[in-house]
C-alpha cells in the first residue's frame, strides 16, 4: 500500500492529528520570522519572544479546532474553508498584536522597551502573510496529491438544490465517493460553483458518461413526482451509469441527509405507465372504525394492505400468517409507527376453518383480505395438491367463516394467470373466483357477507418476481435469466397492487370481479435490459461482446404462458375509478361447485393427478395445461418403483 492510500485509509481523527502537526509547524515557522522582523534586538531571544513563539501556534491550532477547519476534507478545499482558515489567522493577529502593545507597555512602564512599534508592526504584517501562505500552501498541495485516487467513486448529483448540497457535503464526509459536478435544469446556476463544484447543463451528462468520468448519478430531487423520475431514469438509461436517488421529502423530514438514505432506482419506477391514483373515500370505507383482518400478511402484497390499512385508521388490525418469522417482522415494523390501533397477530393456516372462525368471532371482524396463497407457477405445479389444498379450500375456510360470523366484506385476491390458465396456480384461483361468485349467488350466503375478487398482473418487487431475481443476479455479474423473449406481462407496483385491493372491495355489491386498466403489457427482457443499464453497467451481446451482463434464454418454466390476459371474456362495464373495471364472467351455481369440491377431495385424498387435470378442464374455461401434470413425490415413488 502507497502513502496516499494509506494517508485516504486511515481514521479521521489520525487524519485531523497530521493536519493539526502540518498547521503548527507552518504556524512557527511564520511567527518566527514575525518575531526576527518586528524585534530589532534579536541576537537573544526574550521571554517575550519565547512566551509568542510557544503561545501563537497552541492558540492558532485551539482556533482551527473550535472553528471546524479540521472538519472540512483536505481533498475538497474550497472558499469556504478559506475564509475559516482566515478568519482564525485574523484572530490569532488580533490577539498577538494586543499582546505586543500590553508588553510593550509593560516594558516602557519600567524603561526596558527594546523595540520599534512600527517595525513590530510590519513584523507581524510579514508573519500574518507567511503564516496564511504555509497553510493554504500546505492544504492545495495536499488536495492536489490525494484528490486522485481509485478508491474513490466519482459521482454527479443530479438537482443542485438544497438537498443536493447537502448531499455533496455528506458525501466529503463519508469520503467514499469524490462528487465532479452538479446537473440542474436551472440556467442561473450553470457554470457557477457549490461547495466548490460545479454546476452543468443535463446536457452535459452523456459527455462525461461517454469519457467514463463518472461512476454513478446521484438524483436529488426529493419533490420530485414519480413522472418527472420516470423521465429522468429514461434519459440516464442509454448512458450505461449506475443511478441512485436520494428518498422523498416526507423521510428526509425525519433526518439530515446520508450517503446511507440514497437508494436503488425503484422498481415503481420501471413500470411502462404511470400508476393509478387511489381516491381516498374507497381507501377509508371498508377501514376506518372498523376491525380488518388480513389473511397472508407476512406476504408481500399482504404486508403493504396492512400498512395501507394502518392509515385508514381502523379500530383493530389482525395479521394472521402460518409464517412465524414473516409475521414477527411485520408486527414489530407496525408497532414502531405508533398507530393508535389494536394490532394482534394470529399464527395459523387459512385450511383451518375452525381457528379462523374462532379469531372471527372474537374479535367481531368487519372485513377480510384474504391474500394467503401459494403462487409461484412452477413449485405449485410440482406440488399440485398442495396448491389446491391452500388456494381453493383455504379460501373456502376463510370463506364460511367469513359468513358463519356475518363478515361484511370478504375481497379475495386473484391473478392474471387464472385467465384461461396453463398451470395449477391460475387454475386453483380460477377456482377460487367461481367458488366466490357462486356463494354471491346464494342468498343465504349473499345476506350475510358481501365477497368481491381483484385481479391484476404481476407486482414488482413481490416475493419470487422476476425483478428481484434481475436484480440479484446483476450484483453477482449476470448472467441475467429470461425465459423467452417473447413473455410478456403486466406490471404493478406493491402499493398499487393494495390500494386496488383496498378500493375494489369498497365498490364491490358480491360477486364482482376488478381488474386495473394496466396499459400495454412489458416484455421481460426489456425490463432486464433497464435494469442492466441503470446499474451502471452495458449489455454484453453480439452487438457489444465487450460488455458486463450477458441474457440468457432458459426456455419457459412449466405451466408459464409467453402473454397474460386479465378478462375472460370482452363484457367489462366502467366503475366509481375510472382505471378499475368490473367484470361479468360466467360461473357455475353452488350446487355444481360444492359437486366440484368433493371431487377434488377425493382426488386430493388420493393423490390422482389425473382426475384433478379432469375436474380443471371440466370446471374453467380455457384451462389447457401446456405439459402433463406431474406431482413430485409421485414421480419420485414411481421412479424408484421401476428401479
Amino acid at each position: 500500500m502507497n502513502l496516499k492510500k494509506i494517508l485516504i485509509s486511515t481514521s479521521r481523527l489520525n487524519k485531523k492529528l497530521i493536519a493539526s502537526l502540518t498547521d503548527f509547524f507552518c504556524i512557527s515557522v511564520a511567527t518566527l520570522l514575525a518575531l526576527i522582523i518586528s524585534d530589532v534586538n534579536f541576537g537573544s531571544i526574550h521571554i517575550e519572544q519565547f512566551i509568542r513563539l510557544v503561545w501563537t501556534p497552541l492558540f492558532c491550532i485551539f482556533c482551527f479546532w473550535h472553528l471546524g477547519v479540521y472538519s472540512s476534507i483536505v481533498r475538497y478545499i474550497d472558499f469556504s474553508l478559506i475564509l475559516i482558515i482566515a478568519k482564525a489567522i485574523t484572530i490569532v493577529f488580533i490577539v498577538n498584536f494586543i499582546f505586543k502593545i500590553l508588553y510593550g507597555l509593560f516594558l516602557t512602564y519600567f524603561g526596558l522597551s527594546n523595540s520599534e512599534p512600527l517595525i513590530s508592526l510590519i513584523g507581524w504584517v510579514v508573519g500574518l502573510v507567511t503564516f496564511s501562505f504555509l497553510i493554504i500552501i500546505s492544504r492545495l498541495l495536499a488536495s492536489l496529491y490525494l484528490s486522485d485516487t481509485d478508491s474513490e467513486q466519482r459521482v454527479i448529483i443530479y438537482g443542485a438544490g438544497s438537498a443536493g448540497i447537502q448531499l455533496a457535503s455528506a458525501l466529503r464526509v463519508s469520503e467514499e465517493m469524490q462528487p465532479v459536478a452538479f446537473i440542474d435544469n436551472n440556467p442561473s446556476l450553470h457554470g457557477t460553483y457549490l461547495g466548490g463544484v460545479k454546476v452543468l447543463h443535463p446536457k452535459k451528462l452523456e459527455r462525461l458518461a461517454m469519457k467514463g468520468k463518472v461512476d454513478e448519478v446521484l438524483i436529488a430531487m426529493p419533490s420530485a413526482s414519480r413522472a418527472t423520475l420516470r423521465e429522468l431514469l429514461k434519459e440516464i438509461e442509454g448512458y450505461s451509469v449506475k443511478v441512485r436517488i436520494l428518498p422523498g421529502l416526507a423521510e428526509l423530514a425525519q433526518g439530515k441527509v446520508l450517503v446511507s438514505e440514497l437508494k436503488e432506482v425503484d422498481t415503481a419506477d420501471l413500470l411502462g405507465r404511470y400508476e393509478v391514483e387511489a381516491q381516498p373515500d374507497l381507501l377509508s370505507k371498508n377501514i376506518k372504525n372498523k376491525v380488518v383482518l388480513i389473511t397472508g400478511a407476512g406476504g408481500s402484497i399482504g404486508s403493504e394492505i396492512a400498512r395501507q390499512v394502518i392509515k385508514g385508521k381502523p379500530s383493530d388490525l389482525i395479521i394472521l400468517d402460518s409464517n412465524e418469522y414473516s409475521l414477527y417482522v411485520l408486527k414489530s415494523e407496525i408497532e414502531s409507527l405508533n398507530y393508535d390501533i389494536n394490532l394482534h397477530a394470529i399464527i395459523a393456516s387459512v385450511t383451518n376453518k375452525k381457528r379462523i372462525t374462532e379469531v372471527c368471532r372474537a374479535f367481531k371482524v368487519d372485513t377480510i383480505y384474504h391474500t394467503a396463497a401459494y403462487k409461484h407457477v412452477p413449485l405449485v405445479e410440482e406440488n399440485p395438491f398442495e396448491g389446491v389444498s391452500n388456494n381453493i379450500f383455504g379460501t373456502i375456510a376463510c370463506l364460511d367463516a367469513a359468513v358463519e360470523t356475518k363478515v361484511e366484506t370478504f375481497v379475495f385476491i386473484s391473478t392474471d394467470k387464472a385467465v384461461r390458465p396453463t398451470n395449477i396456480m391460475g387454475a386453483t384461483k380460477r377456482f377460487s373466483e367461481m367458488i366466490l361468485q357462486s356463494y354471491s349467488e346464494d342468498k343465504k350466503s349473499r345476506d350475510k357477507t358481501r365477497m368481491t375478487m381483484v385481479r391484476f398482473g404481476n407486482v414488482l418487487g413481490s416475493s419470487g418476481s422476476a425483478i428481484p431475481l434481475f436484480q440479484q443476479q446483476i450484483r453477482e455479474g449476470g448472467p441475467v435469466t429470461v425465459t423467452d423473449p417473447e413473455v410478456t406481462r403486466y406490471f404493478m407496483s406493491i402499493p398499487e397492487a393494495a390500494e386496488l385491493v383496498i378500493q375494489a372491495g369498497a365498490m364491490g355489491q358480491g360477486g364482482d370481479v376488478f381488474v386495473l386498466d394496466m396499459g400495454e403489457p412489458v416484455k421481460i427482457i426489456d425490463l432486464a435490459k433497464r435494469l442492466i443499464n441503470l446499474s451502471g453497467l452495458e449489455l454484453r451481446d453480439e452487438n457489444n461482446p465487450h460488455g458486463d451482463i450477458e441474457i440468457i434464454f432458459t426456455g419457459l418454466r412449466p405451466g408459464e404462458k409467453l402473454y397474460e390476459e386479465l378478462l375472460i371474456g370482452e363484457n367489462v362495464s366502467k366503475t366509481e375509478h375510472k382505471q378499475i373495471l368490473r367484470a361479468e364472467e360466467v360461473f357455475l351455481s353452488i350446487e355444481e361447485i360444492r359437486l366440484y369440491l368433493e371431487k377434488l377431495k377425493i382426488a386430493e385424498k388420493q393423490n390422482d393427478v389425473e382426475e384433478l387435470k379432469n375436474i380443471f378442464e371440466e370446471v374453467i374455461d380455457g384451462y389447457h395445461p401446456e405439459e402433463n401434470i406431474v406431482d413430485v413425490i409421485s414421480s419420485q415413488e414411481l421412479g424408484n418403483s421401476n428401479s
